[in-house]
């Protein structure tokens, strides 16, 4: 039975093999189970549900992506996706969680219809390099600002905006503790290495006296999703700030989950030189499908995690290695006490590598030249400055489009954008003569 599924045989792999990759997969992507409820949490959602949520999630999309592309990739709700969805749509703009939760929904409806028409990749062409590659660094940016903030780092001042926190605060020491471990063990190659990390800095906060174990013990029945399944708030699907947050969640996706296909799949041999591979439209379908499941059980957007990589590297092959990935977050579903223990100055110094991890795309940019250097720098600064994702894709794809056309680059400017950059420049308008008005 595995054979005639997963094609084992074909693509020189063994059960064996499949079954200790999706383990490796899971160690290093698990941190999720204890980063997305805090991050959604600090939206208003319940913590308790989102465990559930994020692990059926995660189960869900990468059972997908094992059985209908039978490649080694898992899918969980997205980091930079979430921080979106909470410090942008819901902190920032002011809207519900529930009407997060329905631009999530819309986007996976137009991803689906996107890929079957195969429309995705043509999208992805007509976005500038330039603004491709600096959008997940922005993105890391924003996640370790976000990670400093809530380890007590980086606190707000009045008088310079920003400054360094009490270094006297036990968060502070709980973050740099588990910072420096998650280093060494990345130096090192350790699988896991995250997921290890927070539980040292939690071991640390435990002795500190600023966590306290259950009373009901480490392992219990799975917390209720009923306070986040199918919750959708539909009085605002036909605004332009609906428009602007599914477009957002569109473009972020597009690219982070499209990157990390071919990234992961160039790893495993199965990739032509152009990056693409026979299974692409399937494990796009996958991926779209797991978003629309992602949000029905109340969370944010899934997206292929880069953290496959550490599965292929150890030989995972084929969709086996994916559905060991889901058996072991659903293993994890019955140690939520021991997930939701840990504090959010456990899970900082996560953020703070996964920041570092999305920088390295700055290395592709051409600052030399200004109309792409210029519109790229500002995609990046102002995510983290403005504290929204968003911004920094609407003034990157602005100034892109007017230089552009200011110095009679026309045709460097695709009719997408061309489109796309009226639609914000509208936006921008209108909110401007709202505050007037």
């Amino acid at each position: 039975m595995l054979e005639k599924l997963f094609k084992l045989k074909q693509n020189s792999t063994n059960p064996r093999r499949e079954i200790m990759a999706g383990i490796i997969t899971f160690l290093t992507m698990s941190y999720i189970l204890v980063v997305n409820p805090i991050i959604l949490g600090a939206a208003g959602m319940d913590k308790s549900a989102l465990f559930t949520t994020t692990a059926l999630a995660a189960i869900a999309g990468t059972l997908l992506m094992a059985l209908l592309a039978n490649v080694p990739i898992a899918q969980a709700p997205g980091m930079g996706l979430n921080s979106f969805f909470a410090f942008t749509v819901v902190l920032t703009m002011g809207y519900t969680w529930q009407f997060a939760l329905t631009a999530v929904i819309i986007a996976g409806f137009i991803f689906l219809l996107l890929t079957f028409f195969n429309i995705r990749e043509l999208i992805i062409k007509n976005i500038p390099k330039s603004l491709k590659d600096a959008i997940p660094v922005g993105i890391g940016l924003f996640i370790t600002l976000i990670g400093l903030k809530s380890a007590g780092i980086v606190v707000a001042n009045p008088n310079t905006l920003v400054s360094l926190g009490n270094m006297a605060d036990h968060s502070v020491w709980i973050a740099f503790l588990g910072l420096i471990i998650i280093a060494i063990l990345l130096v090192k190659k350790v699988h896991g290495a995250i997921l290890i990390g927070m539980l040292a800095s939690t071991t640390f906060a435990f002795f500190l006296g600023d966590v306290a174990i259950p009373e009901g013990g480490l392992i219990s029945l799975p917390p209720s999703i009923a306070p986040l399944f199918f919750k959708f708030e539909l009085t605002h699907v036909f605004t332009f700030d609906m428009l602007i947050v599914v477009f957002t969640f569109l473009l972020v996706n597009l690219f982070d989950s499209v990157g990390t296909l071919i990234g992961v799949i160039s790893k495993t041999g199965m990739a032509d030189k152009n990056g693409d591979f026979p299974q692409i439209r399937k494990a796009l379908m996958a991926d779209a499908l797991g978003t629309v499941a992602g949000a029905l059980l109340g969370t944010s957007p899934n997206t292929a995690y880069i953290e496959s990589a550490a599965g292929v590297a150890a030989g995972g092959r084929t969709g086996l290695t994916s559905v060991s990935t889901a058996v072991m977050f659903a293993f994890a579903l019955f140690l939520a006490p021991i997930f939701l223990l840990v504090p959010a100055s456990a899970t900082a110094p996560a953020l703070i590598i996964i920041g570092l991890f999305m920088m390295s795309s700055v290395a592709k940019i051409d600052f030399n030249n200004i109309s792409e250097g210029f519109p790229a720098f500002l995609t990046i600064i102002f995510m983290p400055f403005t504290y929204s994702i968003a911004q920094g894709i609407v003034f990157g794809i602005l100034s892109f489009t007017l230089i552009k056309m200011m110095t009679g680059k026309f045709k460097e400017v695709s009719i997408t954008i061309y489109v796309v950059a009226l639609l914000f420049l509208c936006k921008i308008i209108l909110d401007a003569v709202g505050a007037f008005g």
